[in-house]
């Protein structure tokens, strides 16, 4: 017999590959379409447009044709001639421009300390529930809508030293009548109180709206816990309040730093500031040097200057209330 050798099956052949796709075509874009992504990517750049055209036409420009101005000696119906930063040499030797800085100052700390603090008593006050909460609210923002004009000169007369109110009401506890409006400190309280007295009620608003955001579960917990409201306005509601605080706080300031109508009126429409300059602000001292004395190049190293300590003071006060706030969040850490 022969032996035979196992039979191996044939190598099946590879299976034939298929032919490879045409890759897609990419979509035509039609010219519906191409409108559409055109719009959509341009609508965001259209709407915020007339802002922007706004604030370089009535903003920006007004403020890049201040710097320029400065760097002249520019008079009414005159030619410029360029002085280059003689008008900031003038300013900063100049001892009325101190005196304006100090009167600023001493009128904006007058003004707007007791205005914060009466306005965060009052927000508290109108945020617990009582009657006529509505009314009281609508009044507190009547003195902010009445005009500076108004306001100014009916506390002219309440100021003045013949037959004013507040002499009378001094008379009634026997003390003498006070020339307030020729006074150095009592003029510059006088200008004070009109301040205050218009832009309390402002501030209250905002502060009770701030006010409402707060949770009402946290007040109720500290109640619960025996707090008493004095430490519930303490550890709540002013924690709470401190991004408003910082608003409020800002915007004070760059309005006492701006303060113009009230000393203005209050002195009888000259921009002297009275007698001896006693309450001559920064915005009265501007006003002076362009249009009683007719240079505007002095003006507006005033305004530039006034421009850049809005702006010092602005990143002081954040600066202060951050670091207020990395000291509480250490404090709570370590404890």
């Amino acid at each position: 017999m022969t032996s035979t050798a196992p039979v191996r099956p044939a190598a099946s052949a590879p299976a034939p590959e298929p032919p490879a796709r045409p890759a897609p075509e990419p979509p035509r874009r039609t010219l519906r379409s191409r409108i559409f992504r055109w719009e959509a990517v341009t609508a965001p750049y259209v709407y915020v447009a007339p802002f922007f055209l706004l604030f370089a036409a009535f903003g920006l420009f007004p403020l890049i044709y201040t710097v320029w101005v400065s760097l002249y000696d520019f008079r009414l119906n005159s030619e410029m001639t360029w002085v280059g930063l003689d008008n900031f040499v003038w300013l900063f030797e100049n001892p009325k421009f101190y005196n304006a800085l100090l009167k600023t100052f001493t009128i904006g700390v007058l003004s707007t300390v007791p205005q914060l603090i009466l306005a965060l008593g009052l927000a508290h006050l109108l945020n617990y529930r009582m009657r006529a909460r509505n009314f009281f609210r609508i009044a507190m923002i009547m003195p902010y809508a009445t005009s500076v004009a108004a306001s100014t000169l009916v506390f002219a007369q309440i100021f003045g030293r013949d037959g004013g109110f507040a002499n009378w009401m001094l008379s009634l506890i026997g003390m003498d009548a006070i020339d307030w409006r020729n006074g150095n400190v009592t003029a510059q309280i006088a200008i004070a109180v009109i301040v205050t007295w218009r832009w309390t009620g402002y501030n209250a608003l905002i502060y009770l709206a701030g006010m409402q955001s707060i949770p009402f579960d946290l007040y109720e917990a500290a109640s619960l816990d025996g707090a008493s409201r004095w430490q519930q306005f303490r550890h709540i509601t002013l924690p709470g309040l401190r991004p408003t605080i910082v608003f409020t706080v800002v915007v004070s300031t760059i309005g006492a730093t701006q303060l113009f109508g009230e000393p203005l009126l209050f002195g009888g429409g000259t921009p002297n500031g009275g007698a001896v300059n006693q309450y001559q602000t920064l915005g009265l001292f501007m006003y002076q040097q362009g249009w009683q004395f007719g240079s505007l190049g002095r003006a507006a190293a005033v305004a530039w200057v006034t421009f850049l300590l809005i702006i010092v003071l602005v990143l002081l006060n954040t600066a202060l209330v951050r670091l207020r706030t990395r000291q509480r969040l250490t404090d709570g850490g370590d404890r």
